[in-house]
């Protein structure tokens, strides 16, 4: 009870005071007020809303004197409730805390970081007020000129954690040397809680390729690979966690095109041959992050083509053997995509085959694992491509081809459904084979190429059609009732009367009705929807080649009809 007289006669005295009494008077009102706080700051924060007093406070901040640090520290512990931070705001107090920020004295601006840390939490569009009034390159200098003091230290860390978060905040990071800030800082730690904040302002801040940059240049790199080495034989809960917390940065930083070719150093970088010594190794966060690096340097031919000159692909092969059975999701999928970009180059396709790539990769048919499944189907599908042989040894395996025509099926996921109507239609494709045809008409898989030829992507319709066209020149009889069953003539009269469809679609169609003249019922149903009128409309079609193969088509119905 004497505590809630004293702080109504303190609010009461602080109201009448003006911000030039004297410090001794204004002090003994902001102490009894910081007591209440420390006893019950939700009653207390109520009643200095009420009587009024957040309105004088902008004064008393901007009088900078010996109380200034507890007028800060009153509105830090105010701030703590969600229910009065908005009227901190209405009060004006955010911009004579910002200027605070400028000032010399420790103390202030430690409660000041506090106050505003307090009042912006988990608000954006506060947070973004404060970046727009210049507070990142502020604290950062602060950083700089304050490293000794740990805790105006975590307070700048804490800021710059949530401030991150922000993509507005991203440029003016990167105007600073907060790379070089935060690498100085992480060398001087040694214990771990220290290590774990600063590792969370720099997640956020490398996703931006810039920033990605400047902490490559700044030696962020070496750091990341001492903690690995420190905590790689560990055992310890936080050990594991800083592991993992390094080498995903690792990788994070291997995502940006300059880092990530700065530290290749054309494949003899000391930091590259690091990574790679992580994919034998018996630690599955390692053997992930080994792979996802693998994958993120294969992002350009020449890197591709040195790295499986160098033998990537055995060590890949490898780790995708130690985690057939009962493996790790994760280092399955990091290394199938790692193998599916390194297949991309033509050069790299066949030494990729002999190498046994594909037979490894097919031991992986059976997971029922979607994300595994689509980078599976997109390694084959990159290996086959101009690969004649490949294609007919992969498309006349009939186990291959059922477990893609179930995929083909898979509407929950749609990217293994596209994979897998892409790499069936690829079979065809690059192996122009009859016994590949059989094979798929054999799984049922033409009913799915003439679904895929109604596709919203252009590339996967052109794809089907070719590969149609393909099925119906190589094998028409064998074929003539799925075609049917499956209303591919329908399909093909709706793709050349649709004003939207491409030059390509339309002239792959065309192609593709002149295949399926030879049958009888296909025939017919040609003749029943008047395709020679559709096509004779196509002569005038602004495309030439579309124009040319209009003519001809209609020549080839006139004289069939």
């Amino acid at each position: 009870m004497i505590l809630s007289d004293n702080l109504s006669e303190a609010l009461k005295t602080l109201k009448l005071l003006s911000a030039d009494s004297t410090s001794d008077s204004v002090e003994g009102c902001l102490d009894c007020l910081l007591k209440a706080l420390a006893h019950n700051n939700v009653e207390t924060s109520g009643k200095i809303q009420e009587m009024g007093v957040l309105a004088m406070i902008p004064a008393l901040l901007s009088a900078q004197n010996s109380c200034t640090p507890k007028v800060a520290n009153i509105i830090a512990e105010v701030a703590k409730n969600e229910f009065m931070r908005s009227p901190c705001v209405e009060a004006g107090l955010i911009p004579p805390l910002v200027q605070l920020l400028n000032c010399k004295d420790q103390e202030i601006l430690l409660q000041t970081g506090r106050a505003l840390g307090n009042i912006c939490y988990d608000s954006h569009s506060l947070q973004a007020q404060l970046i727009s009034m210049g507070v990142i390159p502020t604290l950062v200098r602060l950083l700089g000129v304050h490293s000794q003091n740990t805790a105006l230290t975590e307070m700048c860390l804490i800021a710059f954690g949530n401030l991150a978060e922000l993509e507005s905040s991203k440029e003016q990071f990167a105007s600073t040397n907060i790379a070089e800030e935060l690498v100085r800082l992480f060398h001087k730690q040694v214990e771990h809680e220290k290590k774990e904040m600063i590792f969370e302002v720099l997640a956020p801040l490398a996703e931006n390729d810039v920033i990605k940059l400047q902490l490559v240049d700044a030696g962020l790199v070496e750091c990341l690979l001492e903690v690995v080495a420190q905590t790689v034989d560990s055992d310890r809960e936080e050990d594991v966690a800083q592991l993992k917390t390094a080498s995903d940065l690792m990788v994070l930083l291997l995502l940006g095109d300059e880092s990530m070719q700065k530290l290749f150093e054309g494949g003899k970088g000391s930091v590259f041959q690091r990574v790679l010594s992580w994919v034998p190794s018996n630690n599955h966060q390692l053997q992930l992050a080994g792979a996802l690096a693998i994958a993120n340097f294969a992002r350009n031919d020449g890197n591709c083509i040195h790295m499986v000159d160098t033998g990537i692909v055995q060590k890949l092969l490898e780790l995708l053997d130690r985690h057939v059975e009962e493996g790790n999701v994760t280092v399955q999928h990091a290394a199938l995509s790692a193998l599916r970009n390194l297949a991309i180059p033509v050069v790299n396709k066949s030494k990729m085959l002999l190498a046994g790539v594909s037979d490894v990769v097919l031991k992986f048919l059976k997971s029922e694992m979607p994300p595994v499944q689509f980078k599976l189907l997109g390694t084959l599908r990159m290996l086959i491509d101009t690969q004649a042989d490949a294609a007919e040894q992969l498309g006349t395996n009939s186990k291959l081809v059922e477990r893609l025509v179930e995929w083909c099926e898979a509407k929950d996921h749609a990217g293994v459904m596209g994979e897998s109507n892409r790499l069936l239609s690829a079979l065809i494709r690059h192996s122009k084979s009859k016994n590949v045809v059989r094979t798929v008409i054999q799984g049922g898989g033409i009913k799915h190429l003439v679904t895929m030829a109604t596709s919203e992507h252009m590339i996967m319709q052109n794809e089907a059609l070719v590969a149609l066209g393909l099925v119906a020149a190589l094998d028409l009889d064998s074929t003539e009732k799925d075609f049917v069953s499956a209303n591919l003539v329908q399909v093909l009269h709706k793709l050349l009367t649709d004003e939207h469809s491409a030059p390509e679609i339309k002239y792959n169609s065309m192609i593709l009705i002149c295949s399926v003249m030879g049958s009888e019922p296909l025939h017919k149903e040609v003749q029943s929807l008047a395709f020679i009128d559709v096509v004779s409309s196509l002569r005038s079609h602004e495309n030439k080649t579309v124009a040319h193969q209009a003519s001809l088509t209609e020549q080839r119905l006139t004289a069939q009809s």
